[in-house]
This record gives structure tokens, C-alpha cells and sequence, in this order.
């Protein structure tokens, strides 16, 4: 099985954390958190600028993604659009706000879909929070949010429940630098993993009642993970990026996935995996202009790889009859004078037999 990607178009954004897909009224949208923007007068480098930012929105005319308004989320670090009861929401991490000093403990709020437009549900306290998954156990609904800062150590990364009204708050999860929740169903048990910069990403099982310490994933600078059949993907930033395999009761290493540091996020499109690069080197001193890779599932084999610019996140859809992915860049390239001013990617994507 072959892969190739072919840009259709590109988004005007700044400092792109995520890009977020959801269908509305029968039509598709795409949701872009922004950081920053580059402005004089802000703290230099890739941790700076104003963060006094909006969620972008996007809707397809049937050709292309156009503007489609905004939403307030200072410091967007990701958007997550999830469904209960065919209620649509779209909640919005905050990771901080100001021009520097930086706050980042603030609300994150949570937008509902009512008549044609989303309007505010909620907001929840969170301190530097980088992202929103939404899941269900049992046919109960949790919204789990990945938080934390080393200087600022306020709240741990946390786990809400749907209680019918709004979401309550359910459980912790020990965090320094939470990065990502992922959560999925193996041998009939339910399972998260939580990826944590500083301390170790670990591994939590489901027991009936809330979550329990299944086992630890990596060391640090854990960013996200994805299953593929038996194969846990890990991505990490400060080294090679690898695979863990499922014995029957926990993960073990097994691989180590081709394209070295700088991991940042998974998606899973059709028959292939994409992983997406942010950078390398360190925030002081960042080298943004990375290839990012495409591998064949399930043997995780490399078949493509593409050019990105602190890439940050994927995700991919089908839109009359073909495959789409879209990308989202914090960075600008290094050879620009600008640091946040980058675009969002739309690709089409042609798979085939080898």
C-alpha cells in the first residue's frame, strides 16, 4: 500500500496548536486553537508573543475551507469536538494568557452547537493546559484535560464527568507537564494513557469505578500515543519516537519507529499512520523545519515523509469520496522573520497498492 499527499490548500493562522474536525448541520468544519501572535514588544522566541488569541473557525463551500468567525480561547493549545446525547461540543485548552508575565491558570471554556453557532457551556480552571479528550466507559462520558507547568504547580491533569447538566469534576492524574490523554479499549478492559514532559507518561486502567496505575510508558518527554492493532505508538520530543507491544497484560518495548526526536501527535489515516514533527533542539534554540512521516499499517513500515514547520497535529477525513489531512504549524520557518505566522495544510490523500 502506497501513500501520496497532495496540498489543496492553505489556512492563514498564528502559533496553530491543533486543528480539530467536526460535522454541523450537514456540513464540515475545521476549529484551529492559535497560542500566539507575534507582536513587538513580547518576550522573544517560540515561548513568547501575545497569546490574547481566538479559536478560528472554518466551513467547506463544497470547494474549499472559508472563514467562518471565531471563538474566544486565549492561548490556544487544543480544541476537541466530541457528542453526547447528539449534543455537539467543542472545548478549548487554554494554556495561558497575557503578553508576558504569562498567566496560566485560567478558565478553559466549553462551547455547546445551538442553532448554527456555538455559544458558551461552561469553562473549567485549568493551569497550562495543553489538551481536551473526550471518551465513554460504559455509557458514561468523561472529558479529561492534560495540565501543568513546573512553575506554576496549581492542578494536576484531571478527569471530569458528565453528569447530565455539565461536567463535574471525577478524578486527578499526578502531572508536572501533562501533554495528552488517550483512551482505548484492549482485551475488554478500558484503559488511558496520559503523557507527562517531566514526569513519566503512565499507563491507567479502568476498574469499575475511576482509574488505577496500570504501568509507566517512558521515562519523560512523552507527548502522544496511538494503537494500532497490538502496537503502542509513543511519541517523544527529546528522542526517538518508538512502539510498544501488548503481551497480554502490558505493553513491551519493541520498536523503535524511523525519523528520530521531535515527536509531537498521531493520526490514523486509512491504511496509514501519520506522526507529526514540532522541533528539534531546545525552545532557546529551536530547529522548526522538520520532515514529518508517514508509515503503513500495521507494520509501521516509513513510505512517506513530508516538510513541516513546528507541526503540532493532524487530523483527516473523508469528503465527497476522497481522503483528506489536514496539518496544523506553530513555527514560522527558521529562515522568516516572523515566529508564529504559519498556515494549516489541507492535503488530499491517494492510497494504493504498492
Amino acid at each position: 500500500m502506497t501513500v501520496r499527499l497532495t496540498e489543496v490548500q492553505r489556512l492563514a493562522t498564528s502559533g496553530a496548536r491543533a486543528v480539530e474536525t467536526f460535522e454541523a448541520d450537514g456540513r464540515r468544519y475545521l476549529a484551529v486553537p492559535q497560542l500566539a501572535y507575534d507582536a513587538p514588544g513580547t518576550p522573544p522566541g517560540i515561548n513568547g508573543g501575545t497569546s490574547n488569541t481566538d479559536v478560528l473557525l472554518f466551513v467547506h463551500d463544497g470547494s474549499d475551507f472559508v472563514p467562518h468567525g471565531t471563538l474566544p480561547g486565549v492561548g490556544g493549545e487544543d480544541v476537541e469536538s466530541f457528542t453526547i446525547d447528539g449534543r455537539l461540543f467543542l472545548a478549548v485548552a487554554s494554556i495561558r494568557m497575557g503578553s508576558g508575565p504569562y498567566n496560566f491558570r485560567l478558565g478553559s471554556p466549553i462551547y455547546e452547537w445551538v442553532d448554527g453557532a456555538f455559544v458558551p457551556f461552561q469553562s473549567a480552571l485549568t493551569t497550562a493546559a495543553k489538551q481536551w479528550r473526550h471518551w465513554e466507559v460504559d455509557g458514561a462520558h468523561f472529558l479529561g484535560v492534560a495540565q501543568g507547568h513546573p512553575a506554576d504547580p496549581g492542578l494536576s491533569s484531571a478527569i471530569l464527568r458528565w453528569d447530565g447538566a455539565g461536567f463535574a469534576p471525577f478524578q486527578q492524574l499526578e502531572s508536572v507537564a501533562g501533554y495528552n490523554l488517550y483512551a482505548f479499549e484492549l482485551d475488554g478492559e478500558h484503559y488511558l494513557a496520559h503523557a507527562d514532559h517531566a514526569l513519566p507518561s503512565r499507563l491507567y486502567r479502568w476498574d469499575g469505578t475511576r482509574y488505577v496505575e496500570h504501568q509507566d510508558l517512558v521515562e519523560r518527554g512523552g507527548r502522544a500515543f496511538l494503537l494500532v492493532d497490538l502496537a503502542l505508538l509513543v511519541a517523544k520530543i527529546d528522542g526517538d519516537s518508538f512502539v510498544l507491544r501488548w503481551d497480554g497484560s502490558h505493553f513491551q518495548p519493541h520498536d523503535t519507529l524511523a525519523g528520530g526526536a521531535g515527536g509531537r501527535e498521531f493520526a490514523r489515516v486509512g491504511e496509514h499512520v501519520v506522526r507529526v514533527n514540532f522541533i528539534r533542539g531546545t525552545p532557546a534554540e529551536p530547529v522548526p523545519d522538520l520532515m514529518s512521516y508517514v508509515y503503513r499499517a500495521p507494520e509501521l513500515q516509513l513510505v512517506h515523509e513530508f516538510p513541516t514547520t513546528g507541526g503540532t497535529d493532524a487530523t483527516a477525513f473523508a469528503l465527497g469520496g476522497a481522503q483528506y489531512l489536514v496539518v496544523s504549524h506553530g513555527l514560522a520557518s527558521a529562515a522568516s522573520a516572523a515566529t508564529f505566522t504559519a498556515e494549516c495544510i489541507v492535503y488530499r490523500v491517494d492510497e494504493g497498492e504498492v
